[in-house]
């Protein structure tokens, strides 16, 4: 049998974002090149999508900057009614087309990292240093967040407020769990 391909390059700008929606990634410049080979009852898809995508920081909610370098692969086939199962995509004979933009949001968000947080030293010095005041975590909290020494000082300079002395009893019992 006999087996064609065509290739398409689209720009991925933050009208993209803005038009689907996208609640985590704010911005982003992105390319994607997308190559469709038919086959015999089905076609294949192969995304190659490289570029920056602008997301809030998990720790400060400041913009952070992360590349995108992602390669995925979307089946599709005609049937008789829409379908989006495991690896394999169905569409209604009667459309005949496939929008693959919630596809490309999929595959890039898939492409972050779970955590979104600057380099040491680079976390909003303001936002940190309301953070650190509000802290709750034991020091050794695996889970908490580091902090460098220029991100420990308080905005204003002055100190923390003393802890109630009531609260360390219970501070123990957590402790020792």
């Amino acid at each position: 049998m006999r087996e064609d391909a065509c290739s398409y390059v689209y720009e991925l700008t933050n009208q993209f974002f803005t038009d689907i929606d996208a609640s985590e990634i704010h911005k982003g410049q992105l390319n994607v090149q997308l190559k469709v080979k038919k086959s015999i009852g089905a076609y294949v898809l192969d995304f190659h999508i490289t570029g920056s995508v602008t997301v809030p920081c998990d720790r400060c909610l400041s913009d952070l900057e992360l590349p995108v370098d992602t390669e995925n692969v979307l089946k599709v086939k005609l049937g008789a009614e829409f379908s989006d199962e495991d690896d394999m995509v169905i569409v209604p004979e009667e459309d005949g087309y496939i929008n693959v933009a919630w596809f490309l949001y999929e595959f890039i968000e898939l492409s972050l990292p779970m955590k979104h947080v600057h380099a040491p030293g680079k976390c909003n010095k303001g936002m940190m240093g309301v953070l650190k005041k509000h802290m709750t975590h034991a020091a050794d909290d695996e889970e908490a967040p580091v902090f460098d020494d220029e991100e420990n000082d308080l905005p204003d300079g002055g100190e923390e407020t003393p802890t109630d002395p009531r609260w360390n009893e219970l501070k123990k019992i957590l402790d020792n769990n």
